[in-house]
C-alpha cells in the first residue's frame, strides 16, 4: 500500500500511444470521482506516475488541469491534495442537477418511446441488481447511466451539455451517500419510470424534484454525521 491509498495493481498501466496526457488526466479524475482517492488526500506525482506506469511529467500536467477545474488544490510548499468540497459547493452543485434533470423528465414523459421505456427498465434493473450485490461502484455507475438516458430520452442537445457539464461531479457527491440510499433510491426510479411510461410530464417532474431533493438531503445528512 503506497502513501496514495492505492493498492499496488490496482491502477492499470496506461496503454501506448496515445495522447497520454489526457489519458493520465482521466484516470486520476475517475480515482477522484469514485473515491479511490479521498477527499484530503495527499497527491504525490512519484507514487502515481509508478501506478500508472508513466513519468512524472504527464502527471503533473494532469495535476494543474484538475487543480484549474477544482478537483485538485496544489498548495505552496506542500504539494498536491484531492478537493474537499464544502457544503456550499455540494449544495450548488446539486441544486443545478435537480432543475436540469426535473425538466428533463418532463420532456421525456412527453418524447419517450417503446425502446426508451424498455431501456430505462433495463437501466434500472441493472442498479437493482448492483444494490442487492452491495456494489457501491456498479450502483453508482447504473445511477449515472439511467439519469443520463433520461437526459438522452428528454430530446434537448443544450440540456443534455449542460448535464455533462455536473455529471462527474454529481457521481462524486453520490458516491458517499450511494449505500445510504440503497433500495428507497431505486424504488424512486421505478416511480420516475412509470410516470414517463404514463406520459405524464407533471408527475414525472415531481417524482425527479423530490428525488434529486432526496440525495441532497442525504449528501448533508452525511456531512453532519462526519
Amino acid at each position: 500500500m503506497l502513501s496514495t491509498g492505492l493498492s499496488q495493481g490496482s491502477v492499470p498501466k496506461l496503454e501506448r500511444p496515445g495522447p497520454l496526457r489526457e489519458r493520465v488526466y482521466e484516470a486520476l479524475l475517475e480515482l477522484i470521482i469514485t473515491r479511490a482517492l479521498s477527499p484530503g488526500q495527499h497527491l504525490v506525482e512519484t507514487e502515481l506516475a509508478g501506478h500508472l506506469g508513466v513519468s512524472r511529467q504527464p502527471v503533473r500536467e494532469a495535476l494543474q488541469r484538475l487543480n484549474t477545474e477544482g478537483w485538485v488544490d496544489l498548495r505552496p510548499a506542500q504539494g498536491a491534495f484531492v478537493h474537499e468540497p464544502t457544503e456550499e459547493e455540494a449544495d450548488q452543485l446539486l441544486v443545478v442537477r435537480a432543475l436540469l434533470e426535473t425538466e428533463a423528465a418532463r420532456l421525456a414523459a412527453a418524447n419517450a418511446g417503446a425502446k426508451g421505456l424498455e431501456r430505462l427498465d433495463e437501466l434500472c434493473a441493472t442498479g437493482e441488481a448492483a444494490v442487492e450485490a452491495d456494489d457501491v461502484d456498479a450502483v453508482v455507475a447504473a445511477n449515472a447511466a439511467l439519469h443520463a438516458y433520461v437526459m438522452e430520452l428528454a430530446g434537448n442537445a443544450v440540456l443534455t451539455e449542460l448535464s455533462r457539464q455536473v455529471d462527474r461531479r454529481v457521481r462524486w457527491y453520490y458516491t458517499p451517500v450511494a449505500r445510504q440510499r440503497g433500495k428507497q433510491s431505486w424504488i424512486e426510479h421505478r416511480e420516475l419510470i412509470k410516470a414517463i411510461a404514463d406520459r405524464d410530464a407533471a408527475r414525472a417532474s415531481e417524482v425527479m424534484r423530490a428525488h434529486t431533493e432526496q440525495t441532497r438531503n442525504s449528501y448533508h445528512h452525511r456531512a453532519d454525521k462526519d
